[in-house]
Parts: C-alpha cells; structure tokens; sequence
C-alpha cells in the first residue's frame, strides 16, 4: 500500500499516535516494510545493512510517534526517517566506493573497476512482494549489480536525490522535504548525480532490460554451467565479452578482459594446478534481476579412504551481467550467501 492508502489510514495513524498503540501502529508501519527494505538495499547495497535499517526505521518511527502531525503521507514519513538512517550509515562508516587499489588476479592492472566490499546479492524475492505498490515494482530493473555499484560512488546526499527522484519518481519539492534542503539544492544534486553515473553506466543503458530471462539469455547460462562442470576453457571463451571484468566482494580481487579471465579459469581447472578446485556441479538461480549461478565443488582429497566421493560443498555464487549475447561482468559472492535464495551449502 503506498500514497494512496488515503484519509481513513491518515486517521488510522493518527488514531494509533495519539492513544499509543503499540499494536496498532506496529500493524501500520508493516504495511510499508518490504519497500522500505528495497529503498534501503538501493542506497546500501547490502542486504544485511538494509534490513538493520529498517529495523531503525520502525523503532525511531514508534519513538518520535508524536512529531508525525499528518501533514505528510505517513509513507513519506517513514522513508524520511529511513533514508535518515541510510545517511547516518554511510556517514559513520565512510562508504564510497572508489577504484580497486590491489593488482589484478591476472592481466593489466589498467582501469580498474569499482571495490564496494559492503556489496551483496539479493534474491528476487526481495523484489516481488506480491503486495508491493506500484511505486516499488516501476524501477525493479534498478537493483543491478552494476547500477547498485555505480551509485556506491555517489556522496550520501546525491545518492538519496538520485532514487528519491530517479527510482521512486517523487517530484523535487517532496525530495527537498524529505531531506532538509532546498529545491535549488536537489536539482543541483540530481544533475551531479546523473552525470557521475553517466561515467559509471555504459552508455547503451538507457532502458533498463525486463527482469525475465529471455531463451537467449537461459541457453548462455546452460552454456556457462556446462563450461564450468565440462572444464571447458573453449566454451567459456565464447561467452565472454572481450572486456569482461570480475569482482569477488568483499574480497580485494579483480580482473578484466577475456585473457584475463581465461588465464584466471585455467588454473583454477588444471588438476596439476594449486588453484585447482576440483568436480564442479552449479545450480541456475536469479540475483538482482540477473542471472547467477551457484557453484559446488566436490574437492579432492590426498586420503581416498576419508573422501566422500559425489560430495559437493558451495563454492561461489556468480552473478553474471549479460549483454549484447555476451557476459560483461561476474561478480563472484561468498557461499554464506546461499541461505538467502534458498540455496544448500551441500549438494550430494
């Protein structure tokens, strides 16, 4: 339920404000959790961050109860104080992302991509509240990797300008209010903001793609599975883009460009290798609107008689960004993110 929620629930609210009900404004303030979090995981870009926020959010909300006059909507109440507690984090914890300063896995260190090691992936279900107003579901496409990256190289307050106007769509007067400044000021911010992710974003972007998978895009992950279980390097060289980077957050580790890549890859195939892995088995799922695929490998052992043959432990969750046929990006997560999409750490 958004803006639109209306008089009775203004009254509703400030029913539960003035008689101090705990229940009844615990029952209001949920209505507007599920797109508090998604608020939230845009301007933090980590699930974990979000979810401490909103928490924040409803506990400051049922404090400063008595300040809310209903002069706004209680929405646009509740996403002041969240984007509030968004900027106290970022403020606390120094969070900008900039380039990585470490040498690259393998290949050129030249241009490096952007470290956010706060970075973490969300499952769609975040996403596709079944309730979720129409506000929340217009900009959907806008939790990509690489948009959520990008953004982490805002300054607090242009971020919070960019997707109050850009994302949520809310006119500069309510975004000005919403922040303590002026008009001028949000302008001001947003053309800033624009231009810096102009730099980040690749130009082609100006139409965020449909969150389905189209059967091009399920027969390149199919391919990129079988890569990966077949330890084919020739296969996965034709999925990649010539300028393909990989990011590992939180970890300071990158590469970019095919080379790269398929230098990285082989040893990590090569038995002889002390990088080799092992048998890999993957799992398809879908993380931030993209497709991702959850690795498991079945690791050798020196001892045969204390392996437990066709065991495999997760290893990596990569989530790919896909365009124009090829894979641009893969960002590789650590296996505790599993458990949020559902995912085993043990597949036998």
């Amino acid at each position: 339920m958004g803006d639109n929620t209306g008089d009775n629930v203004q009254a509703l609210v400030l029913a539960a404000v003035r008689d101090g009900d705990q229940a009844a404004f615990g029952e209001l303030t949920d209505r507007y959790r599920h797109e508090l979090r998604v608020h939230c995981y845009r301007m933090l870009g980590s699930r974990d961050d979000a979810d401490d926020i909103v928490q924040e959010t409803l506990l400051r909300a049922w404090r400063r109860r008595q300040t809310y006059q209903g002069r706004s909507t209680f929405r646009a109440w509740l996403y002041k104080i969240a984007t509030n507690a968004c900027l106290d984090l970022i403020d606390e914890r120094g969070r900008v992302a900039r380039p990585y300063r470490s040498a690259p896995l393998a290949g050129n260190p030249a241009s490096p991509p952007t470290e956010v090691p706060w970075l973490q992936p969300a499952p769609e279900a975040l996403f596709a509240a079944p309730d979720a107003p129409a506000e929340t579901a217009i900009a959907r496409e806008t939790v990509e990797l690489a948009f959520l990256v990008a953004v982490q190289r805002l300054p607090a307050t242009q971020r919070a300008v960019l997707i109050t106007r850009d994302v949520l769509g809310w006119p500069a007067a309510d975004t000005a209010a919403l922040l303590g400044t002026s008009v001028a000021a949000v302008k001001s911010a947003l053309q800033r903001a624009r231009a810096t992710l102009r730099e980040h974003l690749p130009p082609d972007r100006g139409a965020w793609r449909a969150s389905a998978p189209t059967r091009d895009e399920r027969a390149l992950v199919r391919r990129y599975v079988d890569a990966h279980e077949r330890a084919d390097l020739d296969v996965l060289a034709s999925l990649l883009a010539d300028d393909v980077r990989l990011t590992m957050p939180p970890y300071p580790a990158w590469l970019r460009g095919r080379d790269a890549m398929l230098s990285f890859t082989r040893e990590v195939f090569d038995p002889d290798s002390t990088w080799y892995h092992g048998q890999w088995r993957s799992v398809v799922t879908r993380a931030n609107t993209q497709p991702a695929v959850a690795h498991y490998v079945e690791r050798p052992t020196a001892d045969e008689t204390r392996s437990l043959p066709g065991t495999f432990r997760a290893q990596v969750l990569d989530v790919l960004t896909v365009e124009s046929g090829r894979i641009r990006a893969v960002t590789s997560f650590e296996p505790r993110h599993f458990a949020a999409f559902g995912l085993p750490l043990v597949l036998s």
